[in-house]
């Protein structure tokens, strides 16, 4: 969905209370059982692609610039005591130069400020850095700076590592922007803003949001004064025109941030935004801190970065592999046609997960989430469906409903696949399994989106909790994207029957019941 900036939300204030919880979760694999004889294929709802495929926010255009590898040999491997713990061994931390790093054991270990220290404890919860976090934060926080690139398990605690970061790089007596984080869609971006409200709330420092809205009663962004606080969380396109009308000055900013960076620097996603953003950082700040967090970086967006990670960064790791999640099982189900995978939805999903917490449902298309939703409330069953053709206040009160635990089922296309934080979501459906759009149509081979399927099993299961994902597969097009799945991840994923005793058994087996 493109971003309409006619006027901007803001939530400028001193940091307050709101804002998720983040612990550390691994990876899973589950055995496997033959596939059935081979069924006819059958029309499906999200075989009517929409007219633009539903993603993140918008899509640039790609660059022609071509993309330079990585100098590994450049590069050294620092040793960490936490990379030798057995459910660490998957962690590769590189750094460069000749500055010492040390784990964390304590935030106290960072030399945090008090104030800092008490959103820690007093609001957040926490108790000690995760392993993730005690293996960044020191990167990110000792002199001279350095860029990093860190790759880590969904619910793992990358969202505290930059928040932290630039919580503590900040002067609070300065008006100005000094740190900047850019997100893929307003969604993620209000919630980061959540999360830094609730972790800064003693500081005094300053945030604003800088994402899409369509409120009539919002002031227009050119009558507005240029922004003050320190800290800015947004959307690509909205940052990029506010810079341009000069409400938005970087002269003074030390650390910007890519929140799921392989897609702010994919070709397809926001690339050309994003390295127009940063260009024009650096002319001012030319010693800015980049720091690129996300669970997913494929061989393209890795060998890419380098031209944004310049000879003196630091890089953290998991091979693909072992990126799937420990404390989510997966399971597959066959399902002859559309209604079945209906069928599927009522029975097993609603009737047997009540006694569940809350239920997301992937769709691939709009269409098909608004297909799903009418059939499901048609027949009497509570559910709210996000998308990105509704206006965003509609987005926000159906996100807000799902977080403040007023609803339980919420279909979803791939706008909320990355980032999503609610700690109460332990199953996951994949209605439509995820497959890039360059993989044309279905007579072609198809091309599964692996990055947005971990993304997606990673809402289920959150800050190390249990959970489980079904895949509903509906022929052999289906059936050969699970397969690649399996393949590319190397986590067989096991087959589960329709029925009921199989699904209560599933879901036992994933800790559910």
């Amino acid at each position: 969905m493109a971003e309409t900036d006619a006027s901007a939300y803001t939530a400028n204030a001193t940091i307050e209370t709101a804002g998720q919880p983040n612990d550390n979760s691994s990876s899973d694999t589950a055995t496997s059982a033959p596939p059935p004889p081979a069924k006819p294929e059958s029309k499906r709802w999200a075989d009517e692609e929409d007219d633009t495929p539903e993603e993140p926010e918008k899509k640039n255009d790609a660059t022609s610039t071509s993309e330079p590898e990585v100098n590994v040999a450049e590069l050294k491997i620092t040793e960490n005591k936490f990379l030798d713990d057995p459910e660490d061994s998957n962690i590769s931390a590189v750094t460069t130069g000749d500055t010492p790093y040390t784990s964390a054991s304590s935030f106290e270990d960072l030399n945090l400020s008090p104030e800092v220290l008490k959103g820690l404890y007093v609001e957040m919860g926490f108790k000690k850095p995760s392993k993730v976090q005690a293996i960044t934060l020191p990167m990110i926080l000792t002199p001279p700076y350095k860029d990093l690139i860190a790759q880590a398990h969904n619910g793992s605690g990358k969202t505290t590592c930059f928040v932290l970061g630039m919580l503590s790089r900040v002067d609070p007596n300065v008006n100005a922007p000094q740190a900047l984080c850019i997100c893929p869609t307003r969604e993620l971006a209000i919630q980061n803003m959540e999360v830094l409200q609730k972790m800064g709330k003693y500081t005094g420092i300053k945030a604003e949001c800088a994402v899409p809205t369509e409120r009539t009663s919002a002031p227009s962004i050119q009558s507005r004064a240029p922004v003050s606080a320190q800290i800015v969380i947004g959307t690509p396109g909205t940052i990029k025109k506010w810079m341009s009308i000069k409400k938005l000055g970087v002269s003074r900013v030390k650390i910007l941030v890519f929140d799921e960076a392989d897609y702010m620097l994919a070709k397809d996603g926001f690339q050309d935004d994003s390295l127009r953003i940063k260009k024009d950082i650096e002319r001012f700040s030319p010693h800015c801190q980049v720091l690129l967090f996300s669970a997913t970086f494929n061989e393209t967006v890795t060998n890419f970065v380098s031209r944004v990670i310049k000879g003196g960064g630091n890089k953290l790791f998991v091979k693909k592999e072992e990126l799937s999640l420990e404390g989510v099982k997966q399971y597959k189900v066959y399902c002859p046609d559309e209604l079945t995978k209906i069928e599927i939805i009522k029975s097993k999903i609603f009737e047997l997960g009540e006694n569940l917490g809350q239920r997301i449902i992937f769709v691939r298309t709009k269409n098909s989430a608004r297909m799903l939703h009418q059939t499901l409330v048609e027949d009497g069953y509570a559910v709210t469906t996000i998308q990105g053709a509704l206006t965003v206040e509609d987005r926000d009160k159906i996100v807000k409903e799902f977080k403040d635990g007023l609803t339980q089922v919420l279909i979803s296309t791939d706008l909320l696949a990355r980032g999503f934080d609610q700690q109460q979501v332990n199953c996951v459906v994949n209605y439509d399994l995820p497959i890039k759009y360059t993989s044309g149509p279905r007579t072609q081979d198809p091309e599964p989106d692996y990055e947005v399927y971990l993304h997606r099993i990673g809402r289920a299961g959150r800050f190390g909790r249990k959970g489980a994902v079904f895949n509903l597969i509906c022929g052999d097009w289906d059936e050969l994207i699970m397969s690649k799945i399996e393949q590319y991840f190397n986590s067989p994923v096991t087959e589960v029957q329709n029925t009921e005793e199989a699904f209560e058994g599933a879901l036992k087996s994933a800790g559910l019941l």
